[in-house]
């Protein structure tokens, strides 16, 4: 989506089957306005259904990350039917992000604040470069976070989400990592050669493989004991049954790299 006379919200470049979405309004510290939301919502639901891309990345232009929803446009749009719509822009992006087969990897920098840090919560991985710093910090301002709670707290412990969520204060890179909320901290320099390479392990995987492992994992990671089992039992058979399992066994027996359909 772009509106008339501006630059795209989002920004798509595809290298070798990796994705790129990079959120184009750097200068604000790229607010997730609804234009916004609705953009990137928009090109995940295209990178989901594009088979020739196996790994998305997401990532922002400018100083930072993301620095949450756009509050003056908040501020100007206080009726319940608008911000309705917003919060449910947002709970779509975030589930479609969840659904989607394709693994979703943020690449972190500068700051990740309220919706920010929901995002990076919500990619399957993280890696942040070591000046990046991290909040929650809704509560500073009268609007608990309460929304990026959702995916923050499914990222960390109960303690250091209601930490964050409580005092508003920001935390850095390690602590982040620390906390479980990123899988890497590098140098700034290094941040975009390390999100590559990890991209590039990934993408040499079984595309097929991926999409029903991932839709398992968060299938199962919220269920009980049994119910989880179960699920994971269920997708271990149907996953003997694709094509790739059969070519990646074959190729495991015959000590040879595997070949993959997909």
């Amino acid at each position: 989506m772009t509106v008339t006379g501006s630059q795209p919200y989002v920004l798509r470049n595809d290298v070798d089957g990796i994705a790129f979405l990079t959120l184009n309004r750097g200068q604000q510290y790229n607010p997730l306005s609804l234009h916004m939301m609705q953009s990137l919502n928009e090109k995940v639901v295209e990178v989901s259904l594009d088979k020739a891309i196996k790994v998305v990345v997401i990532k922002g232009d400018g100083k930072g990350f993301c620095a949450g929803h756009d509050l003056k446009e908040m501020n100007v749009h206080r009726e319940q039917i608008w911000l309705t719509s917003l919060f449910n822009e947002c709970n779509l992006l975030m589930k479609n992000m969840m659904d989607s087969p394709k693994p979703f990897i943020a690449q972190v920098h500068g700051i990740a604040t309220a919706a920010g840090c929901q995002l990076v919560s919500v990619c399957d991985l993280a890696i942040a470069s070591d000046n990046t710093r991290f909040a929650l910090p809704g509560v500073n301002i009268g609007l608990f976070c309460s929304t990026p709670a959702v995916a923050v707290s499914r990222n960390i412990s109960r303690k250091h989400a209601m930490e964050m969520l409580l005092t508003g204060n920001m935390i850095n890179a390690a602590t982040a990592l620390s906390w479980g909320l990123v899988n890497a901290v590098v140098p700034e320099e290094d941040l975009s050669q390390s999100i590559l390479d990890l991209a590039n392990t990934i993408k040499a995987k079984s595309a097929q493989v991926v999409a029903l492992g991932k839709k398992t994992f968060y299938q199962q990671i919220n269920a009980d004991l049994p119910s989880a089992y179960g699920l994971a039992a269920d997708a271990m058979v149907c996953n003997m049954f694709l094509d790739d399992n059969r070519e990646g066994i074959d190729a495991f027996l015959n000590k040879r790299d595997p070949l993959w359909k997909s």
